[in-house]
């Protein structure tokens, strides 16, 4: 049997939190909850947690800031609630390293759903098979540390990547040479199909190619295939533990 998941529910408004973790609760996960950021390292502290849904408007750090201190220290996965018609804030949250955003209002199962694809994603790999996949992934003179998690440049300069950034260059290099579509993208990296208006894979691919020097106008590495996606166009070797 496998264990039950625990949740951190960290929302300012106590009726959002009360009635989230009373539903999941009643759908088989544990569920802990935190009014702010303060509550939120109190909890981290005492108590192993294995997602956290986090709202974005809080007093003190919000939540943005909350994400980014944590994807200092951990890789915990992240769902991230935002204000509906503000998509510069899911775009934002994404970089920070957020795993997923969900608009409000929202219905609580989809909560739910988007919970149990982002815990299948971070337990697609058990501990015990670590040792079974690359530590790095070589391309065009770059490297992707997939244990570090950074990227580094042909000159030995190390890379900073967001969450968002590092999944979605992942995705890449598992795949080269191949059209990846905005949908498929947004599958394999967040667990969804593309919302007609989501530009967010676009953004993080603009800033991925700023981060690998390309030229915008004329990219070698990730290249754009009108109507059709975008595609690594370069070979890939991996390196470490097989």
């Amino acid at each position: 049997m496998e264990p039950i998941s625990r949740i951190l529910i960290v929302d300012d408004d106590r009726e959002i939190r009360s009635l989230l973790a009373d539903y999941l609760s009643n759908n088989g996960y544990v569920a802990h909850s935190a009014e702010n950021g303060n509550a939120m390292w109190k909890t981290l502290e005492e108590t192993p947690i294995d997602l956290i849904v986090l709202d974005l408007n809080l007093p003190g750090d919000d939540g943005l800031t909350l994400c980014r201190k944590l994807r200092a220290k951990s890789q915990m996965p992240v769902i991230m609630l935002t204000a509906r018609n503000e998509p510069l804030d899911r775009i934002l949250g994404l970089e920070m390293g957020a795993d997923d955003y969900l608009p409000k209002p929202f219905e609580p199962r989809e909560l739910l759903a988007r919970i149990r694809s982002v815990l299948r994603r971070s337990h697609a790999q058990p501990p015990g098979q670590a040792g079974q996949s690359p530590e790095r992934l070589q391309f065009a003179g770059w490297t992707l540390d997939l244990t570090a998690r950074h990227l580094q440049s042909p000159e030995q300069l190390v890379v900073m990547l967001s969450g968002a950034e590092f999944r979605l260059l992942k995705i890449f290099l598992e795949h080269p040479n191949r059209v990846l579509n905005r949908d498929q993208l947004l599958n394999l990296t967040q667990g969804r199909d593309a919302d007609p208006f989501d530009r967010s894979i676009d953004i993080q691919i603009s800033r991925l190619r700023q981060k690998l020097g390309e030229d915008a106008r004329s990219p070698q590495i990730i290249k754009t295939v009108r109507n059709g996606g975008y595609v690594l166009a370069v070979a890939v070797r991996a390196e470490g533990a097989q």
